[in-house]
């Protein structure tokens, strides 16, 4: 007896004495180096691929980072047809949405249809989106005029200004495709809900400002896109500019046009095409209104010279050796949030009315590449656009080939129709612009967010007016700085339930929503509202409730 318990003894010391090697000669912890590997292995090199031969693990890499060749086994003449008309009604309401948002961002025409060539194709292939609709955007289209313009007057050197717009591209790209491959989707939650509604409806008001400008026909122009900057330039211009109305006339009388097949087509859903080629429609009967008329002669401003052709290589105008590089850096990196929270947001409300899900990082990887192939191919930073995708759902695409079609087409247009929108007014533009700027601005969502929760209605509050009265970018940091203040407000200062046992049950319940529960005798039972309890929320729970609980162990 006395030698097996001796003999168990042993075995129990050898283990505790291998125990204590494993522990003190532990391996060390792996670097940051080794994890970012580990990452990008595991994003790639999925787990589940292991149990299939080497050929199957290559092609179901290589599926993972082009969804394409997964559905494209299953496409057919069916579904190109929907992908073609779909693709079509794109394209007409992207074109003269793409020529007007290069006019946002200070950029000539050519380079707002240059972004609805290259980034459709390859999101087309990489993208895990059927719906969303790659393009220039109102909102990036404004954070890059008003960022880079500071920097460089794109008046005064319009070279010098697009190699800063292209290099901002491609660090917006890195920066997206860098998200994606470390599973950083984290990053773009920092923007609260409520501070992206209040951020866009800033936005788009600015945005609307700045088409004055177009829409009097006003040559000079402030630079600045605050309120108050915008209306004193407006101001002023009444006693140092000509004013021809016919640029109002035609502006206005084609946005109400515009408006109203959009009315029309949300009273009719069989008339969805309607208010898509509505933009389409302006510009070809303003073109010949302005041609026939001669009414460039009378100041009606129109876009001159457009430069036609395929998209040129803008791969050496990239400067990563200049002045501004760091505060380039920055701007990219504002783009690219900016840029993939619309994105994703778009596109998974679209997949959950589909009944699919969206991989975040996926989207991610997606628009990094394109933006970082659209930055080497004269194109500014493009994302999914809501107006865009909306018409591209309610067309019946089926596929990412509606992206294609709708590449194509701009490709032909580049090619083909160029000349012919010499005569296009530049009011027309203004006024495509200002009717696609009521999607950003939603009111009942302000209104749902102010009766939920006022201090998240305090983010959105903020991020609005910084936008309208400072700038886009202080609009921007204030939303940020708001949202993190909230998260630590609610962590310091979080709400407390005193807790009570409801009668003849095991159950505890908040006092105040259930009147009839029970104390427990000597004990005082808390809830708090918080996902941790530390250092930082340790002593304004003590002063609030241990102090009134004098003598009582608290739960």
């Amino acid at each position: 007896m006395d030698s097996s318990n001796q003999k168990s003894d042993e075995i129990e010391l050898s283990v505790r004495n291998q125990s204590s090697k494993w522990v003190l000669n532990s391996a060390d912890p792996p670097g940051v180096l080794q994890q970012v590997f580990q990452s990008i292995k595991n994003k790639v090199f999925h787990h589940s691929h292991k149990k299939y031969s080497a050929s199957a693990r290559v092609v179901a890499v290589v599926s993972s980072i082009f969804p394409a060749l997964k559905w494209g086994r299953n496409y057919n003449a069916s579904k190109f047809k929907n992908d073609l008309i779909a693709g079509l009604t794109l394209a007409s309401l992207s074109i003269p949405q793409s020529i007007g948002y290069a006019a946002l961002a200070n950029l000539d025409p050519q380079y707002g249809l240059y972004g609805s060539v290259v980034p459709p194709l390859i999101y087309s292939v990489m993208g895990s989106s059927q719906e969303l609709a790659i393009g220039p955007v109102a909102v990036v289209s404004l954070l890059i005029s008003s960022m880079i313009s500071k920097l460089v007057d794109p008046a005064a050197d319009p070279l010098s200004y697009r190699k800063l717009v292209f290099t901002a591209t491609f660090f917006a790209g890195s920066f997206q495709a860098l998200f994606g491959v470390l599973r950083l989707g984290f990053v773009i939650d920092f923007l609260s809900h409520a501070a992206i509604v209040g951020f866009m409806a800033g936005a788009a008001i600015v945005i609307g400002l700045q088409q004055l400008k177009s829409l009097l026909g006003i040559s000079h122009f402030t630079t600045k896109t605050d309120v108050v900057s915008v209306l004193e330039a407006v101001v002023n211009s009444f006693h140092t500019t000509t004013w021809y109305p016919l640029n109002i006339v035609l502006g206005c009388s084609f946005l109400i046009f515009i408006l109203i097949t959009r009315f029309i087509g949300k009273k009719n859903k069989k008339l969805f095409w309607l208010p898509a080629i509505s933009p389409v429609i302006s510009v070809i009967l303003s073109t010949l209104i302005v041609y026939l008329t001669r009414a460039d002669e009378h100041g009606v401003k129109i876009i001159k010279h457009f430069q036609g052709g395929l998209n040129p290589s803008s791969l050496h105008q990239l400067e990563f050796n200049g002045p501004h590089l760091a505060q380039v850096a920055k701007i990219g990196f504002i783009c690219a949030i900016i840029a993939l929270t619309e994105a994703v947001a778009v596109g998974r409300s679209f997949a959950s009315i589909k009944g699919y899900n969206l991989d975040g990082n996926k989207e991610m990887v997606a628009m990094g590449f394109m933006n970082i192939a659209g930055s080497m191919s004269s194109c500014y930073v493009t994302t999914g656009s809501f107006s865009r995708t909306a018409v591209n759902y309610s067309a019946g695409c089926a596929s990412g080939v509606s992206n294609v079609v709708m590449s194509v087409s701009v490709v032909i247009s580049l090619q083909l129709l160029t000349k012919l929108l010499y005569y296009t007014p530049i009011a027309i533009l203004a006024s495509i612009i200002l009717s696609a700027l009521p999607g950003l601005i939603d009111y009942n969502e302000a209104y749902h967010i102010w009766k939920l929760d006022k201090k998240d209605f305090l983010a959105c509050a903020a991020a609005f007016f910084g936008v309208l009265f400072v700038s886009v970018e202080i609009g921007l940091l204030v939303a940020v700085g708001v949202s993190f203040g909230r998260l630590i407000l609610n962590s310091i200062r979080s709400d407390i339930e005193e807790l009570g046992r409801l009668p003849g049950t095991d159950i505890f319940c908040d006092k105040s929503q259930y009147p009839g529960v029970v104390d427990v005798s000597g004990v005082a039972i808390i809830r708090l509202h918080s996902a941790s309890f530390c250092f930082a929320n340790a002593n304004p729970i003590k002063e609030r409730y241990v102090s009134v609980s004098v003598g009582l162990p608290v739960l």
